[in-house]
């Protein structure tokens, strides 16, 4: 297998140790907090239009539960049922999330506590949360919408299409891991595509407070097979799980699976349990084929390392050679991730299991 490329920024002895710097002195009247790092723009697509024309001004300002009207249904999973909605004063389109079960007080303080955090998050590769509603004890998250649903099942075989596409993930998964938000469930059909063909990262957050809360022996709902190998087999690792280097395994399955069409293990995806710790936490990580680039096979080989403290970061991989690439002659690779959307099937309207988280 070809080792992966050194990563960047690698720490550097100091030259001098035994020198020192006064420290300067502090003035009180500039002790005013920074802004995050612009990410979202100088990170982002290599299009322009992967920002958003106009960013909504009132967005701590949700719309009133009575002045929402569901239109249908777009999915259900485990841990609820996401419907479309229609704000009526203003004709704007939302995903609302109807968590199932009956919530003690204490996980309904917990989960305000998540939601407000989660609706300071903004960027353009991440699904908005705009908030909360506790409707006759059922608990209910309001939700960007995003019209052409999941990239679950999606095929790209076409790498400048793929590098446009791993490079809108990681602009996402950068700002959440600054904003120390791990995400635990990255995986196709948690990856939803808008009309202007902006890829955002869906469902995590309230999801997972929820999966561990109302089921502790069940805090890993759904399948394992994007899992990282230390997570399902805490013996690995000396029991010590990362869930940033966690993140970076389920982007390099998701990835991998995207350019083969198939969940690169040997096993099927919604195989049993043992079968799926077999595949992930015994056998080697699966590789990129050979008649791939070399730049993807490396990338591929930077993200599903054994050892998590040997997998690049997400900062680190948008600068890897594969991100990097320079678009194809023939058009942007945005445009070609919107061809290679269009040529599938549409994703279906009513019985998607996963189109909002």
């Amino acid at each position: 297998m070809m080792r992966p490329i050194q990563p960047p920024n690698q720490n550097r002895p100091r030259r001098r140790p035994d020198l020192t710097l006064p420290v300067p002195q502090r003035d009180p009247s500039f002790a005013v907090p920074l802004p995050l790092p612009p990410i979202s723009i100088s990170i982002s697509n290599s299009n322009s239009n992967s920002v958003p024309s106009s960013v909504p001004t009132h967005h701590h300002s949700p719309p009133s539960f009575s002045e929402l009207d569901r239109l249908h249904r777009i999915g259900s999973g485990s841990g609820g049922t996401v419907y479309k909605v229609l704000h009526r004063p203003i004709g704007k389109l939302y995903a609302l999330k109807v968590i199932y079960g009956n919530h003690e007080d204490s996980v309904r303080r917990q989960i305000c506590r998540e939601v407000e955090i989660l609706r300071t998050v903004d960027h353009p590769n991440v699904v908005k949360c705009h908030g909360m509603f506790d409707n006759a004890g059922e608990i209910q998250v309001l939700l960007e919408f995003m019209e052409d649903g999941s990239l679950e099942g999606i095929r790209i075989p076409h790498e400048p299409s793929l590098a446009c596409l791993a490079r809108q993930m990681l602009c996402g998964l950068t700002y959440l891991h600054r904003r120390k938000i791990v995400h635990r469930d990255i995986k196709p059909s948690n990856l939803l595509i808008n009309a202007r063909k902006q890829v955002k990262i869906a469902d995590f957050g309230v999801s997972r407070i929820l999966a561990q809360t109302m089921d502790p022996c069940n805090s890993s709902v759904g399948t394992i097979a994007y899992m990282s190998p230390e997570r399902i087999n805490t013996d690995l690792n000396h029991g010590v799980y990362d869930g940033y280097a966690g993140d970076i395994w389920s982007l390099g399955v998701s990835i991998l699976e995207f350019y083969l069409g198939r969940f690169p293990f040997a096993v099927g995806r919604q195989g049993d349990w043992a079968s799926l710790m077999c595949a992930i936490c015994i056998s080697q990580p699966p590789e990129a084929p050979a008649e791939a680039s070399r730049e993807f096979r490396n990338f591929i080989a930077c993200c599903l390392q054994r050892d998590p403290a040997k997998r690049w970061t997400a900062a680190q991989l948008l600068h890897h050679p594969f991100v990097l690439q320079k678009k194809s002659s023939n058009g942007s690779s945005q445009n070609q991730v919107h061809h290679h959307h269009q040529m599938l099937p549409p994703p279906p309207q009513h019985s998607s299991s996963s189109a909002h988280g």
